[in-house]
């Protein structure tokens, strides 16, 4: 369940998390069109607060907008104060973050118009590992989904849209369903592509491998996880790859601003290298966790102060 906070951002104020509620006919909420994120905010070592990657979030929140063909009433200076804000007056110092655009009550029917309103709010809240915290450490299982991931002209996969993820709902109860912790979804040719609400990476040889960005969301830790690896010599390929490689792949781990950095011991009842995280996915955390908690001064950059 949510840890209920004392105030959410809607449409320019700050009310009180009861009152922050939508119109039943809200567009959104029948037809799926809308954007949202998931950021988060960290406590550093020395004692302050920081949001991780900002920025690149409220951009992509903005592109994901643009991609569903509406446009949102705020700046991005104004959605990035608001965000900060938000944390600072529910005196939160490690958060989970949830900026949601969405289409209000007006029109009726598929298309929206300029009498519906267009609405965000943002809400905070305090959310541990997103898939559990022995999981983060000892790894998780996973089953090959059902259901495929998006194709590129079905869904608009490189938005954060709202509708989209009926499709990761559908995989994730199916995972957890029959036994397993996450979905593995392939793409509609059959080639590995991300998982319910992560990216995926598998390391072969000494190399890590991630699928390239063509069915997949952008993930934002995905892109760090690179940039962090290339930068300790770790090689880097953007490459398709199958289920079977992943089978017989020594590491694996998704990547998620919810998930973080978490490793995979098992696929399809099949344990990956030794069944326990690798050398390479224990490296590549240890140091995402210092550039989050703002031990590495080379990524300071990637820091919001809050």
């Amino acid at each position: 369940m949510v840890q209920k906070t004392s105030l959410i951002w809607m449409d320019g104020k700050l009310i009180p998390w009861e009152a922050a509620t939508v119109h039943v006919l809200s567009h959104t909420i029948h037809y799926g069109m809308g954007a949202f994120e998931g950021i988060r905010c960290y406590k550093g070592t020395g004692g302050a607060s920081a949001v991780f990657r900002l920025e690149e979030h409220v951009d992509r929140l903005f592109d994901s907008a643009l991609i569903g063909g509406f446009e949102i009433p705020y700046s991005r200076e104004e959605i990035t104060e608001a965000i900060l804000e938000t944390l600072r007056k529910n005196g939160l110092e490690e958060a989970y973050i949830r900026p949601v655009v969405f289409i209000g009550a007006g029109a009726m029917g598929v298309l929206f118009t300029e009498e519906n309103p267009i609405h965000v709010c943002i809400a905070v809240w305090s959310w541990g590992a997103y898939l559990g915290d022995e999981g983060l450490k000892k790894g998780i299982r996973i089953r090959t989904s059902s259901y495929n991931r998006h194709h590129v002209n079905v869904m608009m996969t490189k938005a954060k849209i709202c509708g989209n993820y009926v499709n990761s709902v559908l995989a994730k109860k199916e995972a957890v369903e029959t036994g397993f912790d996450e979905a593995l979804m392939l793409d509609t040719d059959g080639y590995v592509a991300e998982a319910s609400g992560e990216n995926i990476f598998i390391v072969r040889d000494g190399a890590l491998k991630t699928t390239p960005l063509t069915s997949i969301l952008p993930g934002i830790t995905r892109a760090s996880v690179i940039a962090l690896a290339r930068g300790r010599g770790i090689p880097v390929v953007e490459q398709r790859f199958t289920r079977d490689e992943l089978y017989t792949a020594e590491e694996a781990f998704f990547t998620g601003t919810a998930a973080e950095i978490t490793p995979i011991r098992e696929a399809d009842n099949r344990r990956i290298g030794t069944g326990r995280p690798g050398p390479i996915t224990l490296d590549l955390q240890e140091n995402f966790f210092a550039v989050v908690r703002g031990e590495n001064r080379k990524y300071g950059d990637w820091l919001t102060p809050l």
